[in-house]
């Protein structure tokens, strides 16, 4: 990851990406997005019709990204399980970033579980980042302690 390009870089890619919250998958496709920034594990995004309809709402939180633009919190939603700002999305994107719009990115950390082609993620230190930390992709990442002024 430390080859990764700056500014970030969206790719689609071919994997099953899958996110399991409340006991049950709440999203699941073969088409995500995935996006490589220097420092960081790759995030990954999935369209929303790959998502359970009703499992996020609005939280009102908002962040901006330099590269990427405004991003949009959501909680998530099954039953009585909620994980407050465990997702977010550009509807908007930055020029550039256009291919992100309206696909939804989860904090790992947050949800029982997140796979990618059957392998379970780890995430990405650090309560800020979102990265989806695999046996393909080796540290240190940015999160970790002492990398704050990277």
């Amino acid at each position: 990851m430390w080859d990764y390009p700056r500014p970030p870089r969206v790719e689609a890619v071919r994997a099953q990406v899958e996110v399991i919250f409340g006991g049950n998958t709440i999203a699941i496709t073969l088409d995500p997005l995935r996006v490589l920034e220097t420092s960081h594990p790759p995030v990954y995004y999935l369209p929303p019709d790959s998502i359970v309809p009703g499992s996020l709402v609005p939280s009102g939180r908002t962040s901006w990204c330099e590269f990427k633009g405004l991003a949009s919190y959501l909680t998530v939603i099954l039953g009585r399980n909620r994980a407050p700002d465990a997702a977010w999305r550009y509807d908007d994107p930055s020029p550039g970033y256009e291919a992100l719009a309206g696909y939804v990115a989860f904090y790992p950390g947050l949800m029982d579980v997140c796979l990618v082609d059957g392998e379970f993620v780890s995430p990405q230190p650090g309560r800020f980042y979102g990265g989806w930390v695999t046996s393909k992709v080796v540290g240190p990442f940015k999160g970790e302690p002492g990398t704050e002024g990277w």
